[in-house]
């Protein structure tokens, strides 16, 4: 049940961005089990998103999930963005070429 609390919760927060309300879906697949999912999806508008999950130490009180993932869009000043990222038990991790970077202690 944790898990597909997770799943949803990561589809509605990819489906609250702001849309272009002439955006079409130009391709979307998901496959969704008690214990892993994987979906991507493309719209016309430049948006592309994929993920893979899969829950870990299953029935122990150290059970997770663990994702990974990217998303890329279209941005107002006409560059594409990447974000690459994985999210588990360590929190969420993301990369990209246009994110800043913590220096090294």
């Amino acid at each position: 049940m944790k898990f597909l609390i997770v799943f949803v919760a990561l589809f509605a927060v990819a489906l609250a961005a702001p849309a272009d309300s002439d955006a079409q879906t130009l391709r979307s697949e998901a496959d969704v089990g008690p214990e892993s999912f994987n979906y991507e999806f493309e719209t016309s508008n430049g948006i592309k998103e994929n993920a893979a999950g899969q829950l870990k130490n299953i029935g122990s009180e150290n059970e997770a999930i663990s994702v990974q993932g990217s998303y890329s869009f279209v941005a107002d000043d006409g560059q594409t963005y990447l974000v690459n990222y994985v999210a588990d038990e360590n929190g969420f991790q993301p990369q990209g070429a246009h994110l800043p970077v913590a220096p090294v202690a």
